[in-house]
């Protein structure tokens, strides 16, 4: 989903990464390494840092690559979308529900769902269950755009969104066959592919 520069307007360089403090907030912090990379302009909301050594390095990273992190996410929804051209959605992943989290992540999954700008989630839609779905929930973000991790997880059946993609060719062959998985056709170098 990242797209060749000169295609896009400025204003729709800019893109806001909302973290959470799981392995999906981590996946949220190299994606916006990334999109520094390709010469997006990301800024990071995370509200609810891991202590965990790896989250704290992709934070180093990340401030040493002079992405801003916002102190607060504004609740005026309309701030959000003048300043952003989308948002990536990294609060909860697999096997986490809003509850779980609480506190700023839950009011950032609030906020998330009012946006009119483009709302890409990372594996799995923030408040989904993995297994499940959960796209029709209360507590479930609805995004316009999903890249799964490694393959689609169940849930992804429900996405109802305008694209899917999945990113990442590292799945070893002894698990493809295990679990059955038919995984799409990478062109070159290419660790992304449209489904």
């Amino acid at each position: 989903w990242v797209f060749p520069l000169p295609t896009l307007s400025r204003k729709q360089r800019t893109v806001l990464v909302v973290c959470g403090p799981e392995q999906n907030g981590a996946v949220g912090l190299v994606c916006a390494r990334h999109l520094r990379v390709f010469e997006y302009e990301p800024t990071i909301f995370y509200p609810t840092r891991s202590l965990d050594l790896l989250h704290r390095d992709l934070t180093t990273q990340c401030e040493k690559m002079d992405i801003p992190f916002l102190s607060y996410l504004p609740t005026e929804v309309q701030l959000i979308n003048d300043a952003y051209g989308l948002v990536v959605d990294a609060v909860l992943g697999p096997g986490v529900q809003p509850g779980e989290i609480g506190g700023p992540c839950t009011r950032a999954l609030a906020t998330l769902k009012l946006l009119s700008i483009p709302l890409v989630s990372l594996d799995i839609p923030s408040g989904w269950d993995a297994e499940t779905g959960g796209g029709d929930s209360e507590d479930g973000l609805r995004p316009d755009v999903l890249v799964s991790l490694a393959a689609p997880k169940r849930c992804a059946g429900r996405f109802s969104g305008r694209h899917h993609f999945v990113a990442g060719r590292f799945v070893p062959d002894d698990v493809r066959r295990k679990f059955a998985l038919r995984l799409p056709g990478y062109t070159g170098t290419d660790c992304v592919a449209a489904l």
